[in-house]
């Protein structure tokens, strides 16, 4: 990858001028502001802090989308730092960098949300390309998750409906239920799509062998359970009243589940 090529294949996060938020942790302080300067001039935003207290502070009240971190500084002598991201930072992706590479922190890094670990002096250019790896993993967590909490809201919300008809034997939805449905599908049809967006964008800067497969990804299929479970449920509905909003619902959810989330 040429170092300067990322912002024409990059897409901006639509919500900032930035491709990404990133942390960078490090009490090595040359390497902490250089790198952080060279990140910024790729269009990266970029936080620096010399030691994982402070870098908890920032995880708390700041949503990042890579975490770069040393493994020897203050705070984190048996990589405490990244012990902690999957309660500070849920779905976060972490870089690991080390003058003082041993095979016991290799280990250690293990089973944690590492997606590489360098060793210094690092090669800018194999870096980039791990952050936006990183980024790529943390922002499909992201969308998958919300998509599901999505999903889940609006599978209670029918089955507060279905249990509303069989207790007054209803036969259409009202006006409230129908602005819920809709509502809601709107919400269910746009995580979705933000999820297809990352599936067909990821996979140009991943092509070799991401930690996360993403179209076998564990997170995918549980995403893929929630809709066919909301299937089922306006499958089961739909014998309870007549509502041609839900059939077309219903057949949309199955479109989507075929096209979209099958591996």
């Amino acid at each position: 990858m040429q170092k300067n090529s990322i912002k024409k294949t990059r897409k901006q996060n639509p919500h900032t001028n930035q491709l990404g938020k990133v942390l960078i942790a490090d009490d090595e302080e040359i390497f902490l502001n250089s790198t952080a300067d060279l990140l910024r001039r790729e269009g990266f935003y970029c936080d620096c802090v010399q030691d994982a207290n402070a870098g908890i502070i920032k995880l708390k009240s700041n949503q990042y989308d890579v975490l770069i971190t040393d493994i020897r500084m203050p705070g984190n002598p048996n990589l405490e730092f990244i012990k902690a991201l999957p309660r500070l930072a849920e779905g976060l992706s972490a870089i690991l960098v080390t003058g003082y590479p041993s095979q016991n922190t290799a280990i250690d890094a293990i089973g944690l949300p590492v997606i590489a670990y360098l060793i210094k002096p690092v090669d800018f250019t194999q870096l980039l390309e791990y952050v936006l790896k990183a980024i790529d993993q943390t922002r499909f967590y992201r969308t998958v998750s919300n998509a599901k909490k999505t999903l889940e809201t609006w599978r209670t919300g029918l089955a507060s409906i279905e249990d509303g008809f069989k207790n007054s034997g209803a036969a259409k939805i009202d006006s409230s239920q129908k602005n819920f449905l809709d509502l809601t599908f709107a919400g269910v049809n746009a995580a979705l799509a933000d999820i297809r967006y990352i599936l067909s964008d990821a996979p140009k800067q991943q092509s070799d062998a991401p930690v996360c497969h993403l179209f076998k990804c564990p997170r995918l299929s549980t995403l893929k359970a929630a809709v066919n479970e909301t299937i089922d449920i306006l499958e089961k509905t739909k014998s309870s009243f007549k509502s041609s909003e839900l059939g077309k619902i219903r057949k949309k959810l199955e479109k989507i589940s075929k096209n979209n989330l099958n591996n």
